[in-house]
C-alpha cells in the first residue's frame, strides 16, 4: 500500500486529488494539508511514502519546503504546478532540488480530461514510490540475461549519414537526457526525444538543455525538418512522430489519445522511427516506470535500428528498459554514463 500525504491550500483540491488517488486499490491517502506547517507534523506523525506538493503555498512557498524536506527528511516528492512560463521553471527547478516527478495541475474541466488527470497523477505518485523502493514491482526474469551487457560494437551494425537518433525517457528521465545530451559533440545527427512532461513544460526543458549543451535543444514543431546538431524535445500532451515528404524527413505533432497512458508516448515515436528510418536509426530507451517504448523499441530492433536500454543499477525506475529488455528488442544493457561515449563509437564521432 503506497501512503501519500497531499499538500494544497485548496479544501476542494485536496478532496479531488484523494478521490482520484484513492480510485486505484494500492494507494491510500493517509492525510492532507493546507500549509507546509501542518505537513511537516503530519510527516512526523504518519510518515508517508510520497508527498504531492502544490508549488505555491501560503505560509511558506513550495521550493522552499522541498529544500527543508530534503534536507531534513527526504522522501519521494511530486510536485504540481501550474502551466504557465514561470510555473514550468519553478517545476523544473524543483526537480534539480529533489523532487522525484513534476505535473500540471489536473484539468477537471470534463470527464475526459478528469480521467486524462486521474491516470496522470497516479502513474506519477507510483513512479515515485518505485522510484525509492528500486523499482522492484517489475522484476521478472534477470534483465542482463535477457540482451547483451557491455560497450562492444556489434559487426553488423553500421552507421550512415541519414542515422537519426530516437529516445523515450520517464521518471528522472530530466537527469538521465541531460547526462547524455552534454557528452554529445556538436556534429550528432538529429536526435527526437519522447519525455513524459506536462505542456507547457517542455519548452522551458528544451531552453534549459539548450542552454547547457554543445548541440541545440529545442521544442519540436509540426511540419519542421529534422536537422543534424538539433534535439527536438517532444511537446508535451501532443505526440512527436516522423514522416516523409519528397526524400524529406519531416516531424509531425499531433494530438490524438493517450497511448501506453501517455501524451506523448515513446511507442508512438520509436514505431514512426521504424516505418521512415528503418535500420538508419538508433533507439534509446532511459529511465521510467510502465512499458512505454517496448513494442516501438522491438519494431525498430526488428527494422535493422540499433538498440539500447539504461541499465537497472543507474535507473531512478528500471521500468520502461526492463520492458523492452525482455521484449526482445534492445541490442544492448548500459549504464547511464556509458550511453553516450556508446553511441559515438557507432556513428565514429
Amino acid at each position: 500500500m503506497i501512503k501519500v500525504l497531499i499538500v494544497d491550500d485548496s479544501a476542494l483540491v485536496r478532496q479531488t486529488y484523494r478521490s482520484l488517488l484513492e480510485s486505484d486499490p494500492e494507494i491510500r491517502v493517509i492525510g492532507t494539508a493546507s500549509d507546509p506547517y501542518i505537513a511537516v507534523q503530519k510527516i512526523q506523525r504518519e510518515k508517508p511514502d510520497v508527498i504531492t506538493l502544490d508549488i505555491e503555498m501560503p505560509r511558506m512557498d513550495g521550493l522552499t519546503f522541498l529544500k527543508k524536506i530534503m534536507i531534513q527528511a527526504p522522501m519521494p516528492v511530486v510536485v504540481i504546478s501550474n502551466q504557465t512560463l514561470k510555473g514550468a521553471d519553478v517545476a523544473l527547478k524543483a526537480l534539480e532540488m529533489g523532487a522525484v516527478d513534476v505535473m500540471a495541475k489536473p484539468n477537471l474541466s470534463g470527464e475526459l480530461e478528469v480521467e486524462e488527470s486521474r491516470i496522470v497523477l497516479v502513474d506519477k505518485v507510483r513512479s515515485a514510490y518505485f522510484a525509492r523502493k528500486g523499482a522492484g514491482q517489475e522484476r521478472g526474469p534477470k534483465a542482463d540475461a535477457v540482451a547483451n551487457r557491455g560497450s562492444v560494437v556489434p559487426r553488423q551494425y553500421a552507421a550512415s549519414a541519414g542515422t537519426l537518433i530516437a529516445i523515450g525517457a520517464s521518471t528522472g528521465g530530466t537527469d538521465a537526457l541531460k547526462t547524455f545530451l552534454q557528452a554529445l559533440p556538436e556534429n550528432a545527427p538529429p536526435i527526437m526525444i519522447v519525455q513524459h512532461m506536462p505542456e507547457k513544460f517542455t519548452a522551458s526543458f528544451a531552453k534549459r538543455l539548450d542552454d547547457m549543451c554543445a548541440l541545440t535543444v529545442k521544442e519540436a514543431e509540426d511540419g519542421e525538418p529534422v536537422e543534424r546538431n538539433t534535439a527536438y524535445i517532444a511537446r508535451g500532451s501532443y505526440h512527436m512522430a516522423l514522416r516523409n515528404q519528397n526524400g524529406r524527413t519531416l516531424i509531425r505533432i499531433y494530438q490524438g489519445e493517450l497511448v501506453n497512458r501517455h501524451r506523448p508516448s515513446v511507442n508512438v515515436l520509436f514505431n514512426s522511427v521504424a516505418e521512415v528510418k528503418g535500420k538508419h536509426a538508433i533507439g534509446i530507451i532511459l529511465t521510467g516506470m510502465g512499458d512505454d517504448g517496448a513494442t516501438g523499441m522491438l519494431a525498430m530492433h526488428q527494422k535493422g535500428a540499433y538498440t539500447i536500454a539504461q541499465d537497472e543499477a543507474s535507473c531512478t525506475v528500471f521500468g520502461m528498459p526492463h520492458k523492452a529488455i525482455l521484449t526482445g528488442g534492445v541490442s544492448v544493457i548500459l549504464p547511464l554514463n556509458e550511453i553516450a561515449g556508446h553511441v559515438r563509437s557507432l556513428l565514429e564521432v
